[in-house]
């Protein structure tokens, strides 16, 4: 069973940045075919953000191109995403989450088993 658990948000000025952490349960072998970063407005739908396949390949919502960076460290079965140049619409909860496959590894697959509880990101202008 995938356990995943966010930290890293938090409240910041328009412009400033954050990193997110998505850590995997312990024992897990952090080796899932795909993992990705959601986000979700009050009053809007769960948005795909960013997505990265274990062959490092990387998708990314076109509102984030160029500010929002996906990594990952094996060694810590850690998932980052590191925000900059934040926006006021980028005030959401971000959550992670994960699929072993089959399938393709993007923000527009819509089959994700697991997922972390949230961490809130709120950006004030």
């Amino acid at each position: 069973q995938v356990q995943l658990v966010e930290s890293g948000g938090g409240s910041v000025q328009a412009g400033g940045s954050l990193r997110l952490s998505c850590a995997a349960s312990r024992g897990y072998s952090f080796r899932p075919y795909c993992m990705a970063w959601f986000r979700q407005a009050p009053g809007k739908e769960r948005e795909g953000v960013a997505a990265l396949a274990s062959d490092g390949t990387t998708t990314y919502t076109d509102s984030v191109k160029g500010r929002f960076t996906i990594s990952q460290d094996n060694a810590k079965n850690t998932l980052y995403l590191q925000l900059n140049a934040l926006k006021a619409e980028d005030t959401a909860m971000y959550y992670c989450a994960a699929h072993l496959g089959p399938g393709y590894c993007a923000i527009t697959w819509r089959s994700w088993p697991y997922w972390g509880q949230g961490t809130q990101v709120t950006v004030s202008s």
